[in-house]
């Protein structure tokens, strides 16, 4: 079976934020020449995580703050105290928490997604970066 590895470079503010990458997911895969199958879409970071959404400025403040109420920020987090100048204990544990991959079906070419649904990257860091994804798409 064909397997085509993609990357994916997302600029990103942290904070919780939230970036769109449908569209560049499905731009890869109908740039893949492939039919039908999976698409892994896997960030390179301890701090950031893909996920599905149904992305509305709602939803987007709704994630926020059930991180903010799940894994607060706290400079008491091991991590901070242990590594000098670290801030970001609670970066890593929502990252652990929400995975760092997700794997979408497709066929004739297409994202197989609900209504609603739509792939996003949140960037849980305590400052802004280059995220490197890699969109790993396997099928026929």
């Amino acid at each position: 079976m064909p397997v085509k590895s993609i990357p994916l470079r997302v600029a990103m503010q942290g904070g919780a934020q939230v970036e769109n990458i449908t569209k560049q997911v499905q731009q890869a895969i109908s740039g893949s020449g492939l039919k039908a199958g999976i698409v892994t879409v896997f960030a390179k970071h301890t701090t950031a995580s893909v996920l599905v959404i149904e992305d509305e400025p709602g939803i987007r403040a709704d994630t926020k703050a059930i991180w903010d109420r799940l894994v607060p920020a706290d400079p008491k987090w091991q991590h901070n105290t242990r590594n000098p100048g670290e801030d970001n204990a609670h970066s890593h544990l929502r990252g652990q928490l929400q995975g760092a991959s997700l794997t979408v079906p497709f066929n004739e070419g297409t994202l197989v997604l609900g209504t609603w649904q739509q792939v996003v990257v949140i960037d849980f860091d305590t400052r802004s970066r280059t995220r490197d994804l890699v969109l790993q798409i396997i099928g026929e």
